[in-house]
């Protein structure tokens, strides 16, 4: 494929990215709306969420082995028809057990059809020779749809209530994920060869989904994917509501999504690419390590809810969550690249699923008992730091293999 080309089609797919996960980042928005609306307890709000990031990750092993089998632009354009679909039926909820399927399967398996595993097959089949870069463009996009997709739902549930929110953003994504996907399909190859990492990091055969289970790293990844997205979702999900709480304007609130989405497209581009040159896994610590002051920062708005701080904050949750995000697949396609990249990746976000689930259940559960999110934002810390110890084992692992220790 020309140089021009790849470049269009890695914006196409950020773009279909920045709509798949703007519903998601959305949600948080939505919460507060539904809130309002029902009066229903915050822990079963959060439990939507989390029932749609389990349903997300549980699809996720399948979207990936379709991936082996199928053209992934293919899956990314009928997950735009479910998805359109799926956002229209959201708009009809009026029960607890409406939320729960409309939003958390119907619409979770449709976002995982065209989201992040198709994507991620797509570029890694596509750009070994710049895969960090790549993965950090293409995931940019999830950045996007908080700066844009975010404010965007917030303004039409002002304006309109969020049920005309929900439908207007269905006609948006089927107008735009279908004849994108479908035209890219035609430019890129049907299947292009696996090449190994630039980087020398990867695999000297292919490996199977079972042969990767049965070591070490891969576990290594599952529980980098797991504790960064209990540290990182409990506070996307929950952090227009705690700054609403703290006397900060909704409009204000959900701005500061868009400040997260704004950094997380400089940290994603910006860490893929220093990931090129640098070790993943030392960038990725670094990503951790900006996360966890991102806790500390929104644990003290709580004491001074100023504008600044509050935008600190979000630019500071959008540096460090974006570059773990993006570099983990890449940690995966350096151990596991080849045929059964799309298993082995599908399964290992299961982890990402779980721990997406766990932390906001968990601090809606929390923070209906107490009264308060300080619990919740001192597990997500530890999580975090969980998250960077695994992160760093994995590099020790490789290390010393390199070495024939």
């Amino acid at each position: 494929m020309p140089v021009s080309r790849r470049a269009v089609s890695l914006i196409v797919i950020a773009l279909t990215l920045s709509l798949a996960y703007g519903i998601w980042y959305s949600y948080s928005v939505v919460l507060v709306a539904l809130l309002r609306e029902f009066g229903w307890s915050r822990s079963v709000l959060a439990g939507a969420f989390s029932a749609f990031t389990l349903v997300h990750g549980a699809a996720n092993p399948l979207v990936g082995a379709l991936c082996d089998r199928i053209r992934p632009l293919r899956l990314m354009a009928a997950g735009g028809v479910l998805l359109g679909l799926a956002l229209w039926t959201d708009s009809f909820i009026s029960t607890p057990w409406h939320l729960y399927l409309s939003f958390g399967l119907f619409t979770a398996v449709s976002v995982a059809a065209a989201g992040w595993i198709p994507a991620l097959v797509q570029v890694q089949r596509d750009f070994q020779d710049r895969l960090g870069l790549a993965l950090g463009i293409v995931s940019s996009g999830v950045g996007v749809g908080m700066l844009l997709v975010v404010p965007l739902t917030q303004l039409l549930i002002d304006a309109y209530g969020w049920r005309v929110a929900y439908r207007v953003l269905a006609g948006i994504c089927v107008l735009w994920i279908v004849p994108s996907s479908l035209v890219l399909m035609r430019f890129a190859p049907e299947r292009a060869p696996v090449a190994r990492p630039a980087s020398g990091l990867g695999p000297t055969r292919d490996v199977t989904l079972a042969q990767a289970m049965r070591g070490t790293p891969f576990w290594l990844m599952l529980s980098a994917f797991f504790f960064g997205n209990v540290c990182s979702q409990t506070l996307h999900v929950h952090q227009v509501a705690y700054l609403v709480d703290q006397g900060v304007a909704a409009i204000v609130a959900a701005s500061v999504v868009g400040v997260v989405g704004f950094s997380s497209i400089v940290g994603k581009t910006g860490g893929g690419w220093i990931s090129d040159r640098v070790e993943r896994e030392k960038v990725y610590v670094a990503g951790i390590v900006v996360m966890l002051a991102s806790v500390a920062a929104l644990a003290m708005v709580g004491h001074a809810p100023a504008r600044g701080a509050i935008y600190l904050y979000g630019a500071l949750l959008g540096l460090g969550y974006s570059v773990t995000a993006s570099l983990i697949p890449a940690m995966v396609s350096d151990r596991f690249s080849g045929p059964h990249f799309g298993a082995i990746v599908g399964v290992g976000l299961l982890g990402s699923a779980v721990g997406s689930a766990v932390g906001p259940w968990m601090a809606g559960y929390l923070f209906d008992r107490t009264g308060s999110y300080m619990t919740a934002f001192g597990i997500a810390a530890g999580c975090g730091v969980a998250a960077g110890a695994a992160g760093w084992r994995a590099r020790t692992l490789r290390v010393r293999a390199a070495r024939g220790a």
